[in-house]
C-alpha cells in the first residue's frame, strides 16, 4: 500500500485537465457584462461578441494550449522545481522570437538580452543535470523532462504572438466581453483535448483507486482505525495485568 501511495497523484492527464478546468467559471463574468450592456444598451445588444473566425482561431490555439499543458506537466513531474522554473522562463525568449516573425515585432536591447541570458542559463542546466536530478528519475527521464519542458515553453512562446495576431485580425473592437469569449473557448478546447486524454488513459478510473491510497483515503483511515484499535486492546491488557498482580 504504502508503494502505491507513493505513486498517487501522478495523473500527467489529469495534472494537464487541472491547469484550464476552471473554464466555466468564465461564465459568471460574461452574464454580468451581458445585463450591464443590457441596463445601459437596450433589449437590442448583443448576447455575444465572438465570431465564428474567431471562435475556430480559438479553438485551434486552446488545442495547443492543452498540448502546452501536458508537455510542461509531464516536464515538471521529472525535474526539481528551481530548473522547471528556470526552463519555463525561458518562454520570454520564445515569446519575443515568435512576436519577431508572427506580428513583426522589432527587438529591442532588453529582448535580445533576455534571450541570450535565459538560453544560455537552459543550456547550462542541460549540462549538469546529474547534479539536481530528483531522487527516484533516471537520467533518461531527466533529458526527456528537460526536453518536453523546454518544448512547453517554446510552443506558448508561440501561442502569445498567436493570440495577438487574431486580435490584430479580429476586424472588431477588442472588448472586455470578447477577450473572456476567447478565453472561455480556448480553455474549454484545451480542457477536451485533455479530457479525452483522461479517457484514453483510463485516468478517470485511477483517480478513485488512487484516492484510496492516498494520505487520507479510505483504506488509510481504515489502517489507522485498525492501528488505533490495537493500541487500545494492548492498554486493556495492560491494565489487566496490573490489576492481577
Amino acid at each position: 500500500m504504502e508503494e502505491e501511495a507513493n505513486l498517487s497523484g501522478l495523473r500527467i492527464w489529469f495534472n494537464s485537465w487541472l491547469q484550464t478546468g476552471g473554464w466555466p467559471l468564465t461564465i459568471i463574468p460574461l452574464v454580468i457584462l451581458y445585463f450591464y450592456r443590457r441596463k445601459t444598451k437596450g433589449s437590442d445588444t448583443k448576447f455575444y461578441y465572438i465570431t465564428p473566425r474567431i471562435f475556430i482561431a480559438s479553438f485551434v490555439i486552446g488545442i495547443l494550449t492543452g498540448v502546452d499543458a501536458y508537455l510542461y506537466s509531464w516536464g515538471g513531474s521529472k525535474l526539481p522545481v528551481s530548473t522547471s522554473s528556470l526552463l519555463i522562463a525561458a518562454q520570454l525568449a520564445f515569446t519575443a522570437i515568435g512576436a519577431y516573425f508572427i506580428v513583426k515585432l522589432k527587438f529591442t536591447s532588453y529582448s535580445i538580452n533576455a534571450v541570450v541570458l535565459l538560453t544560455l542559463g537552459a543550456v547550462l542546466l542541460g549540462m549538469r543535470s546529474n547534479g539536481d536530478r530528483p531522487e527516484g528519475v533516471t537520467s533518461k527521464d531527466y533529458v526527456i523532462g528537460f526536453i518536453m519542458t523546454l518544448l512547453a515553453a517554446a510552443l506558448y512562446g508561440l501561442i502569445l504572438p498567436c493570440i495577438e495576431l487574431m486580435y490584430l485580425k479580429a476586424k472588431q473592437a477588442i472588448t472586455a466581453t470578447l477577450v473572456l469569449e476567447i478565453q472561455m473557448v480556448m480553455c474549454f478546447a484545451s480542457t477536451a483535448f485533455c479530457t479525452i486524454g483522461m479517457i484514453a488513459n483510463k485516468d478517470f478510473q485511477a483517480i478513485s483507486r488512487e484516492a484510496k491510497h492516498f494520505n487520507l483515503g479510505e483504506e488509510f483511515k481504515q489502517a489507522k482505525k485498525v492501528e488505533k484499535k490495537k493500541i487500545q486492546e494492548n492498554e486493556m491488557t495492560t491494565t489487566t495485568q496490573i490489576e492481577h498482580v
